[in-house]
């Protein structure tokens, strides 16, 4: 029997090619693209679930303000106090970890490598944290200053296959010596918390920042000896902070941030960009709008088609067949059926896995694909969709009497017509919201990209800087501007492109305890010239101050500064551009001086924030290079920097990037959420237009009489294919209704999160509606075109 079953499935697929294609490829697409979409939720949604003491971990964020000032300044950092004092103070605090992360230059014998992921730690790490030391002991391989750990394959690409343990490592551009002191496993990929090297906190000799809250450039976790002691904890350190700050002219507290929550619920980055959890539920609703449009062009055919088979099931009926028995051989061709498109697209998967890593910037592993958690899911949509698609057959059609179908009495209902209608409707409805989701955010990313920021990022090499280098400075910009196509060189503590020293001013009338917070950042002459900012009053800092505050001795220190305030930052001193040139203001204690210049509000941060006061002040503590190219031959240019860079700096790598990048690492997330919306939306319209196609194929094979008769009568093929487009049509346009109100009203949810936009206007709407329909008739005409052309004598001739 059940060979029987199988044998009348193909011969049935084999028959209605078409038709067996489109359900087959639908599916096969709906579930690949959920397959890729869903190892990538899952990825986000484990982060850091692999640390045992997770639930008690809490990230110190600090907020401070001035006296004078209104608004609370935040920050994922701390100064090094913070960790030794709560652990004293509060019993809810089992341990504390102090850690800093940068890049720093390593040598050993001929490897000099510019690394990125250079992490230091106190010896508490390993109380906190559940990354296994593979080689080396925990209590004694931080304990002391210049100790570092390796992970696996760091050991493997400086040392191959020696023992690591023991070796000694050159650090920094002062070349400090480092004994490898232990081998730790590889961060894993969905950790918030990842480097290369491990070194101990002591090394970068803190000792005399412990007296103060500020100096705030670390990063605090505590190990909390209960999960429930974070709200107890968080209630008792404000009081002690106040007490802490009494007189002192500022307001400083500290929020405790739960270590799960970081990677999709922080506003504060970390060691490693974070995602966010909007994104994740965008995701996931794409995935499900794109299974679910695949289900219903596969249950929209089934149905539709069920009523051809009407005259078959009526002979197998007369033959002796059980109504059990027919509605399980339906049953069985949607398992069949649906089986074979879940094979597929796991082959599909596999294959397009390395392209999907490439896309969300991810190492997405194929395992991932045949987990439990995955299977499970397959064989649950497989065992849904089959019954969903072979139910309707198998109920009506094996319901039926045999003697009404055989005398041609059994007709396509009402409500089928309704039912498949509403499915058209809703598929097309979805496609619409994914169209002009995509459409504005990819409108708003191109209105990030095109904004005046107010600075030329255009064309700007950036370039690592380290104490060493400072001290060759004007050699390095001198030797590097002798080629022509180099117009200007600048050092700086951060680009123009995010700027976040938090420091606090004062003009010279306001009482000391009246500072307003600020963020500020360390500058040199020739900063504005590179980075092309506007100076609305004033004129340009010049190397004599520079010189005035970089001297030792006391005879030749000025100690005063030349400040270049933005518009922002003069407003909220009470001063125009004009009135602000040479006004005394202080920025924090130590560093009194006079207004030189204003420039133009720019954006140095991301455009999620609008535009706040900035101070740039002259200083010799820069991190970073700019070199503004022109308009010649960029790579002959490069390698010129290049050669110089082996000359004057042989000491660390070249390595550069241009400041564009800088800029589009900002909206990262944002980036590699268009590009995967731009994917699955045009996914989702393929996917209804098969289901509309095929329709459209059976609508036309039931009309071929109907179609036959009007070319009879005189009807022109244009007046035939509008009639049968017509229905169509219609219910495109009411999906287009539907969807539009919905999708204007999620883009502006997601476009309040900027605090500069792209407006959203109805020409999108438009525009987008139009596209449909226009793919809608392409689709339909296909079918409706071949109908109206096809000769009537062959559809009348039994008439």
């Amino acid at each position: 029997m059940f060979k029987n079953y199988f044998k009348i499935t193909f011969r049935n697929l084999w028959k209605n090619k078409t038709a067996s294609f489109i359900n087959v490829f639908g599916l096969t697409v709906g579930l690949t693209s959920c397959l890729l979409i869903g190892i990538y939720l899952q990825h986000e949604l484990s982060y850091d679930k692999f640390e045992q003491n997770g639930d008690r971990i809490t990230r110190v964020i600090m907020e401070y303000k001035f006296d004078g000032g209104d608004e609370m300044k935040k920050g994922n950092f701390t100064s090094v106090r913070v960790a030794k004092v709560f652990k004293q103070t509060f019993p809810e605090i089992e341990d504390a970890v102090r850690m800093s992360f940068g890049g720093l230059v390593v040598r050993y014998n001929d490897k000099l490598i510019d690394e990125k992921r250079f992490m230091y730690a106190d010896p508490s790490f390993f109380n906190l944290f559940s990354f296994k030391l593979l080689q080396g002991d925990k209590k004694n391989a931080l304990d002391e200053p210049n100790k570092v750990i390796v992970t696996e394959s760091t050991a493997r690409k400086y040392f191959g296959d020696e023992n690591p343990i023991g070796k000694v490592l050159k650090v920094g551009s002062d070349t400090a010596n480092y004994q490898v002191t232990g081998v730790i496993q590889d961060s894993p990929s969905n950790s918030q918390i990842k480097f290369d090297f491990l070194a101990s906190f002591s090394s970068l000799h803190t000792e005399d920042l412990e007296k103060t809250y500020w100096d705030a450039n670390f990063t605090t976790y505590f190990l909390l000896k209960h999960p429930l002691d974070i709200a107890a904890l968080q209630a008792k350190i404000t009081p002690f902070m106040q007490k802490e700050m009494k007189g002192q002219g500022a307001t400083v507290d500290f929020m405790l941030e739960p270590f799960m929550g970081i990677h999709l619920h922080s506003e504060f980055g970390g060691f490693e960009p974070n995602n966010n959890i909007k994104y994740i539920y965008i995701l996931e609703a794409a995935a499900l709008l794109i299974l679910v449009i695949a289900c219903f062009t596969y249950i929209n055919l089934n149905t539709a088609r069920s009523i051809e088979r009407a005259r078959e099931v009526g002979v197998r009926k007369v033959i002796g067949a059980r109504k059990a028995q027919l509605f399980w051989q339906f049953i069985g061709e949607s398992v069949i059926l649906c089986s074979a498109a879940v094979v597929l697209s796991l082959i599909l998967a596999v294959l397009l896995l390395p392209e999907f890593n490439r896309l969300t910037e991810k190492q997405l592993s194929v395992q991932s694909i045949f987990s439990f958690q995955f299977i499970s899911g397959l064989i649950s949509i497989t065992a849904l969709v089959s019954l969903a698609a072979g139910s309707y057959p198998a109920l009506i059609l094996s319901s039926f009497q045999p003697v009404k179908v055989l005398k041609g009495a059994f007709k396509n209902t009402g409500s089928g017509q309704l039912v498949r209608k509403s499915l058209i409707v809703f598929q097309f409805s979805i496609s619409v919201l994914l169209i002009v989701s995509t459409v504005i955010m990819q409108k708003q990313l191109s209105y990030i990209q095109k904004k005046d920021m107010g600075y030329n990022r255009d064309q700007v090499l950036v370039l690592p800087l380290d104490k060493r280098m400072l001290n060759e400075m004007q050699t390095i910009k001198t030797e590097l501007k002798s080629d022509n196509n180099i117009r200007s060189v600048s050092a700086c503590a951060s680009t123009p492109v995010e700027i976040n020293g938090g420091y606090n001013m004062r003009s010279a009338p306001m009482p000391e305890n009246q500072q307003i917070a600020v963020t500020a950042g360390q500058i040199d002459e020739d900063f504005i010239k590179t980075t092309g900012l506007k100076i609305v009053a004033g004129a340009d800092l010049n190397h004599q101050d520079i010189l005035d505050i970089s001297h030792t001795d006391a005879e030749h220190a000025k100690n005063v500064y030349h400040f270049v305030l933005n518009e922002s930052a003069a407003k909220e001193l009470g001063w125009s551009p004009e009135q602000a040139i040479g006004q005394r203001m202080f920025l924090d204690a130590s560093r009194p001086g006079f207004v030189k210049a204003v420039v133009k509000d720019f954006n140095f941060q991301s455009v999620y924030t609008p535009i706040q006061p900035l101070v740039l002040f002259p200083g010799m503590w820069s991190r970073q290079l700019m070199v503004k190219l022109g308009g010649g031959n960029i790579p002959q240019t490069v390698s010129f920097i290049g050669s110089k860079w082996k000359e004057l700096v042989p000491y660390r790598p070249f390595e550069y990037h241009f400041l564009d990048e800088d800029f589009n690492k900002l909206y990262n997330s944002e980036l590699r959420l268009g590009s995967v919306l731009d994917i699955f939306s045009s996914v989702a319209i393929i996917l209804a237009c098969l289901g509309l196609f095929g329709l459209s194929a059976y609508s036309a094979k039931q009309r071929v009489k109907e179609i036959g008769i009007r070319k009879v009568l005189g009807a022109k093929v244009g007046n035939i294919v509008t009639t049968l487009s017509a229905d169509f049509v219609k219910l495109v346009l009411i999906s287009i209704i539907i969807s539009s109100p919905l999708a204007w009203w999620l883009t502006n949810k997601w476009l309040q999160g900027f605090a500069y936009r792209a407006g959203v206007t109805a020409w999108i709407f438009i525009g987008a509606g139009l596209a449909v329909i226009i793919i809608a008739l392409l689709t339909v005409s296909i079918q409706t075109i071949k109908a109206a052309l096809a000769n009537p004598v062959a559809s009348l001739r039994n008439e």
